[in-house]
C-alpha cells in the first residue's frame, strides 16, 4: 500500500512577497504562479498601447478622457475558496472610469475591479491569461478584456454579458485600424503594437 498522496500547501500572500523582484508572480486559488521578466515583442506592445490610450483616456489629451489608466497595477480580488485570502494577479494594462475610481487608494494594491484590463500574451503566460485570470477578470465584473498577442498580431476584445460571462472575440489583425470598446472615441492603428 502506498502513502497517501500529500495535499498541497496552499500560497500565500507572503510567498508571493518571496518572489525576487526580477521575476513577475500572481497567486490565483492558491496557487503561486512566477513567471520571467516579458519578452521585448510583448514589452513593445505593451508600451506601445500605452502610448496610444493614456493621452486621449488617462490625460484628456485628443480625447474625452474620463479613465485612470495604469501599467501593471496588482489587483487584489477574494479568494472564494478560502475566505480571508486573496487572488493578487498583474495585468499588463488596466484601467477605471473616473467616476467609479475618483481617487488612487492608499494601498500598495487596488480592491476595485477595472473596468478594463489587457494581457499581452506571451508563449509562458497565455495558458495562465486565457483560463485562470480571464475567468476571474470575469467573476469580478470587469467589463471589458483585451487579448494582445504580438507574435500573431492579433487584437481579441472581449465584453462580458450580464450573467458575467465573455461574449465572443472580436479578432483584429495585422495593422487594421479599429476603433474597439471601450476606448472606440478614437481609432487604434493596430501596425504602432508591431513595429520597431
Amino acid at each position: 500500500m502506498g502513502q497517501p498522496a500529500e495535499k498541497q500547501r496552499r500560497a500565500t500572500y507572503a510567498d508571493l512577497e518571496a518572489v525576487p523582484p526580477n521575476k513577475v508572480a500572481e497567486l490565483i486559488g492558491g496557487v503561486l504562479h512566477v513567471m520571467p521578466r516579458p519578452a521585448p515583442r510583448h514589452s513593445r506592445a505593451e508600451s506601445a498601447l500605452q502610448g496610444e490610450l493614456f493621452g486621449p483616456f488617462d490625460r484628456g489629451r485628443g480625447g474625452p478622457g474620463g479613465w485612470t489608466l495604469l501599467v501593471e497595477p496588482e489587483l487584489h480580488f477574494p479568494d472564494p475558496a478560502s475566505p480571508g485570502d486573496v487572488d493578487a494577479v498583474v495585468p499588463d494594462l488596466a484601467g477605471w472610469r473616473v467616476e467609479r475610481m475618483p481617487e488612487l487608494p492608499a494601498t500598495a494594491y487596488f480592491a476595485l475591479a477595472p473596468d478594463w484590463i489587457c494581457e499581452v500574451l506571451s508563449p509562458s503566460t497565455e495558458k495562465l491569461d486565457r483560463t485562470e485570470k480571464m475567468p476571474l477578470y470575469a467573476r469580478e465584473g470587469v467589463r471589458y478584456a483585451w487579448l494582445v498577442d504580438p507574435i500573431a498580431r492579433t487584437l481579441e476584445v472581449y465584453v462580458l454579458d450580464t450573467n458575467r460571462c465573455w461574449g465572443p472575440a472580436v479578432v483584429h489583425r495585422g495593422a487594421a485600424r479599429v476603433r474597439l470598446e471601450p476606448f472606440d472615441a478614437i481609432e487604434l492603428d493596430l501596425s504602432v503594437l508591431w513595429s520597431k
